[in-house]
């Protein structure tokens, strides 16, 4: 599982949930960096989430995805999405920290993303599959099978989601 290149709105310490925001500048050579590392891999499919920076990430690192599903979009923040950190009020800020107890006004909690994400991994096909998503559900994949990180854009994490067991954490 990948983690898509830097948006302006990641660079700035936006929130970005379902704003389809574009890939930086930076964000684009991130994911041809990570291109060299993962050209020596081979993969059964890519999977991206329908949102164009994960798209684009999948494209410019190592092929265009061959399905794109909602399901493995980022939380959505509804009325919190593109605010700063420094504007949310202090109970969503400490609730995204616990990743506990949140509920987006206007958007998704908690719960329903991990429901949703959940829901997605067990669909897909078996097989070794490249998947670019999103730090939030990088984030929950993590807790789930017992780390915490935030991980920087086009970190990568293997996992083997049917036995839940993490294979490896490359920080981008």
């Amino acid at each position: 599982m990948v983690r898509h290149g830097q948006t302006l709105w990641n660079a700035q310490g936006r929130l970005t949930g379902w704003a389809d925001v574009p890939l930086s500048p930076l964000g684009r050579e991130q994911a041809r960096r990570l291109g060299v590392w993962l050209q020596r891999e081979r993969f059964d499919r890519v999977v991206a989430s329908d949102l164009q920076r994960a798209v684009e990430t999948a494209h410019l690192a190592y092929a265009e995805p061959e399905e794109r599903l909602w399901a493995l979009r980022e939380i959505d923040f509804g009325e919190l999405d593109g605010l700063l950190w420094a504007e949310l009020p202090e109970e969503h800020r400490q609730a995204l920290l616990r990743f506990d107890g949140f509920q987006a006004p206007g958007g998704e909690s908690v719960e329903g993303f991990r429901s949703r994400v959940h829901a997605a991994l067990s669909a897909l096909p078996e097989g070794r599959l490249l998947v670019f998503t999103h730090g939030g559900v990088l984030r929950l994949v993590l807790r789930e099978l017992g780390q915490e990180a935030f991980l920087p854009p086009c970190s990568v994490v293997g996992v083997d989601w049917e036995a839940q067991r993490l294979l490896f954490v490359r920080e981008g």
